[in-house]
């Protein structure tokens, strides 16, 4: 039940963000609350990654919805200007799906913020290779 009711699917019946945003801007409650909390779980880990650290030099976004969501990263980032984070909103809305790493920061921004694409199908690829070979 954890595992598959919990979470985005147990707050507002879908376990996809495309489909969760989707069903927000029609106005369904349940999943503007999904996405409320999503974004929220996100900023406590970055919050409490950064207050362990000290310090940080980057803040990167990546996968499926680091790399395609520019709403998710908007709402993840907005409000830490106060420690140095801060993005290109008109940038940010425009990345999806890059094939290169893209910075959204300001120039000068002491805490960089990019998007960072992977490749998951070649890292699985290299470990299976590995793990074969012995």
């Amino acid at each position: 039940m954890l595992n598959k009711r919990s979470g985005l699917m147990g707050l507002c019946g879908q376990n996809d963000l495309r489909e969760v945003h989707r069903l927000a801007a029609e106005g369904h409650a349940d999943a503007d609350l999904a996405l409320a909390v999503y974004v929220h779980r996100i900023r406590k880990y970055l919050g409490a990654y950064l207050a362990v650290l000290g310090r940080a030099d980057a803040i990167v976004f990546t996968a499926g919805v680091g790399e395609n969501d520019p709403e998710i990263r908007r709402r993840v980032i907005a409000g830490l200007e106060m420690i140095g984070v801060a993005i290109d909103t008109e940038r940010n809305a425009t990345v999806r799906g890059s094939s290169v790493p893209v910075d959204l920061s300001f120039r000068g921004a002491p805490i960089r913020v990019l998007v960072v694409p992977t490749n998951e199908e070649l890292e699985i690829a290299r470990q299976t290779a590995t793990a074969v070979a012995g």
